[in-house]
């Protein structure tokens, strides 16, 4: 495996550009280097239907579902599909390229992986499948601070990985947590802001899904009418790796995966501020990226406060359901920061349309969950790679058909 960019590497990438463009001329078909029991999976789509049929009611419903009625998660979609394309023809695009630089680093596309916790209870070793496929491929791959192996492992695995943290309530755990993350020697610092509180997830409480899980008779038949996930997963993991449990949400070790009493601390969010943040940015010497901004007003203060970037996110629809979908609000955050912040964004995302939507609405670059995690569980390592490849195809079709040969030149005019 390669080492990530780093910023004394980062220079052109004409060997992604000559691959992409030969993709784009073959004939259509399934590529030979995807393992077999992959290639009928064509579209992100393809993946989540996989997966219902291969992970336990409780798991798949935990990833698919969002709060309440889900109706920031419908949004989301449907604020990509009512944007409509305007291409120019006759553009010599024989060399496009989608490498897209950020934070010194240049990665190969536009989009990367978003954080989803309990990565390794949905797909054997999950953390590290995403993570090493992401640097595989030249793209990020956030890790979330509700992942079940320890962030040193992950790092070590793949030192390209950004960690996303969840703050404690407590200041003395805040600063534990963030030199924990610091010694590990992760460059980028996601904080996700949104989650003062739980949601209300009432899909949650339907499927049997809980944090820590909870043994009951319901929970084992779930995991019993999924034979492959059981041995594949499950028991693969208790054999070799033990009992699951929260590594990352505090410097120390956290709760066990599945217990009938542990309970998980997540008390004192609620009175966290932009000043904990400001004195997260007086210790974290990395990259400082805040994720959850949805207010013009949000997005200013991050960048007062000396954030290197946002992502512009309502945390595909699971926090406040009926939340503005990112993509309306994107342009006037864009407008309002300028070039003081990297504007990133997540939620909806689905195609290579999507990607190219969001850049030409002035995100620098799109970050994508669910599908990616939906990769991993039905296919690890090879799953989430086979994903990024058919999504890097998918940008890169649409913007020869666009009549762009780089993603700067993927503006507003592209867009009727």
């Amino acid at each position: 495996m390669e080492d990530h960019l780093g910023a004394a590497d980062v220079q052109p990438l004409p060997l992604v550009a000559q691959k992409s463009a030969q993709k784009s001329q073959a004939a259509y078909g399934v590529k030979q280097d995807v393992p077999a029991r992959l290639r009928k999976i064509l579209s992100l789509a393809d993946f989540e239907a996989a997966a219902r049929g291969f992970l336990p009611r409780p798991l798949y419903g935990y990833i698919s579902g969002a709060a309440e009625d889900e109706l920031s998660l419908a949004a989301n979609r449907s604020a990509f599909e009512r944007l409509k394309f305007r291409p120019k023809v006759l553009v010599d695009v024989a060399r496009r390229s989608q490498a897209t630089t950020i934070f010194g680093h240049t990665y190969a596309s536009p989009f990367g992986i978003a954080p989803v916790g309990i990565s390794a209870i949905s797909a054997y070793r999950g953390d590290i499948a995403l993570a090493q496929a992401a640097q595989g491929e030249q793209i990020p791959a956030i890790m979330s601070g509700t992942s079940l192996i320890p962030m040193e492992t992950v790092r070590a695995a793949a030192p390209g990985t950004w960690f996303q943290a969840y703050l404690p309530g407590d200041a003395a755990r805040r600063d534990a947590l963030i030199e924990r993350v610091q010694a590990a020697g992760f460059a980028t610092l996601v904080v996700t802001v949104d989650i003062p509180v739980w949601a209300n997830r009432e899909n949650n409480v339907r499927t049997g899904f809980s944090l820590p899980l909870r043994p009951s008779l319901r929970l084992a038949m779930d995991g019993l009418a999924r034979p492959r996930w059981l041995c594949g997963t499950f028991l693969r993991t208790l054999v070799q790796h033990g009992m699951p449990h929260f590594e990352n949400s505090f410097a120390t070790r956290g709760a066990p995966m599945l217990s009938a009493s542990a309970i998980r601390d997540t008390t004192g969010r609620d009175h966290l501020s932009w000043e904990d943040i400001a004195r997260i940015r007086e210790r974290w010497s990395g990259n400082l990226v805040i994720k959850g901004i949805l207010h013009v007003d949000d997005a200013r203060r991050a960048a007062s406060i000396g954030a290197d970037g946002i992502i512009v996110s309502n945390h595909g629809g699971r926090q406040l359901d009926g939340a503005v979908e990112p993509l309306q609000v994107l342009p006037e955050i864009c407008a309002a920061v300028g070039d003081d912040l990297v504007v990133m964004m997540d939620s909806g995302v689905r195609r290579g349309a999507d990607v190219l939507k969001a850049l030409a609405l002035g995100a620098r670059f799109v970050f994508v969950g669910r599908p990616f995690m939906y990769a991993a569980a039905v296919g690890g390592e090879a799953g989430v790679r086979h994903a990024i490849g058919l999504l890097r195809d998918e940008v890169d079709r649409n913007m020869a058909m666009l009549g762009a040969r780089s993603v700067e030149e993927v503006t507003r005019d592209v867009l009727a």
